[in-house]
């Protein structure tokens, strides 16, 4: 019998539910769930491009990354309420725009942008992770908006990109922490991969115990095999081989 507050095995991702062009006016979106957590994804086509683009030729892609008042069991304040944007939203959206860039050609895209923003609707751990995978089918339809338009000649996507957390609680390896798992942990990592297996970023850190590299060997082909799962569900929603 698995010890897992809500009975999965080690291995096990949370349920998950990828809605595609969730939204109307958007040039591409996704709602994703993962378990209790829920974050709403939109792309949107901008032409312009930040002042050390200009004159270059190339795009951009970029993302906002904010939780809504009522997200969590209290609520929180807006960050535009607090006058600054936090720390920790600052990470989060400069680790979404990284992860997406890693997997796009800018050099395609011309001087144009494309902004990703990542609402969370219900956080229940693993928020950045799901939106990574969520922004990347919200992403993708932008450039098919594109390229149905002919403004772009080519997909300018070389790869997919998919997000996970994994983390070692009581002394065992597990894949897809909820928040209470997460709050709990000894070891807490996000990964993020490309569909070929490629690594993107690894975000990792002993919360008491200092892990073993065995312990982050296991980690990371538990957060290869949910990643893989991930991005076949990418493709099954955006109908791509």
């Amino acid at each position: 019998m698995s010890d897992r507050i809500d009975g999965r095995s080690t291995d096990q991702l949370r349920p998950v539910e990828i809605k595609r062009n969730y939204l109307r006016h958007a040039e591409g979106s996704a709602l994703i769930t993962m378990g209790g957590t829920t974050v709403l994804c939109s792309a949107s086509v901008d032409e312009y491009v930040p002042s050390f683009l200009k004159g270059s030729g190339k795009g951009w892609v970029t993302a906002e990354y904010g939780m809504l008042p009522r997200s969590t069991n209290t609520r929180v304040s807006r960050d535009g309420r607090r006058g600054s944007i936090s720390g920790r939203t600052q990470e989060i959206q400069r680790l979404i725009g990284r992860s997406l860039r890693a997997v796009f050609d800018l050099g395609s895209l011309g001087e144009r942008s494309i902004l990703i923003d990542c609402d969370v609707l219900e956080a229940d751990g693993g928020t950045r992770t799901a939106s990574i995978t969520g922004s990347y089918v919200a992403l993708y339809d932008a450039v098919r908006w594109l390229q149905n338009r002919d403004l772009v000649d080519s997909s300018l996507i070389k790869d997919s990109v998919a997000a996970i957390s994994v983390g070692i609680i009581d002394g065992t390896p597990m894949l897809d922490l909820c928040y209470a798992e997460d709050s709990n942990a000894d070891v807490d990592m996000n990964i993020v991969m490309t569909g070929s297996g490629a690594m993107v970023e690894i975000q990792g850190t002993a919360e008491q115990n200092p892990f073993t590299t065995d312990q982050l060997n296991t980690m990371l082909d538990l957060g290869r095999q949910g990643i893989e799962q991930l991005v076949t569900m990418q493709k099954q929603v955006l109908e791509i081989s």
